[in-house]
């Protein structure tokens, strides 16, 4: 069987919202899922985008999907990656898809200079953790995540 990971064009939204979907049903916040094609399209496609997509195929079957996009530290003083989403479907697990797909999207940040490459997971996604651990990854357990979003960010930027 065949695994290619290619770059994903403006035809695959539908595709991506569906994976995206899937992956919010797995982690249990299905409801927080308010993107539409439309906003797929528009985010990932449209010129002047800074987000990059993957899709990942097994025998010209979309199977899975990465969405990242670059970051900056200033300690490093370097660009870095950022993983939004890293999805394979489960019936596709095991067969190092998620390995391949990682690897795409290290390979692209070592090429550019990245100083490193970032992703969050949910602290109860036991086999994403082990997966992550298998590949030398660590987790940043002194850091804390912050977000401010809806009507609280529309707030705060209100004053």
């Amino acid at each position: 069987m065949s695994l290619t990971i290619r770059p994903a064009v403006r035809t695959d939204a539908a595709q991506i919202l569906a994976f995206i979907t899937e992956l919010a049903d797995y982690e249990r916040a299905r409801h927080e899922v308010v993107a539409s094609v439309d906003d797929i399209q528009r985010s990932l496609f449209d010129e002047g985008s800074t987000v990059h997509s993957l899709i990942c195929e097994r025998d010209g079957l979309a199977i899975g999907f990465a969405v990242y996009f670059y970051s900056y530290s200033t300690w490093l003083g370097r660009n870095g990656i950022y993983l939004e989403d890293l999805y394979v479907t489960p019936e596709q697990r095991g067969d190092g898809a998620g390995r391949k797909l990682l690897r795409h999207i290290a390979s692209e940040a070592v090429q550019n200079n990245c100083g490193r490459l970032e992703w969050s997971v949910l602290d109860w996604n036991a086999p994403a953790i082990g997966f992550y651990q298998s590949l030398g990854a660590e987790a940043q357990s002194e850091w804390l995540r912050y977000r401010l979003d809806g009507e609280k960010l529309l707030a705060f930027a209100r004053g």
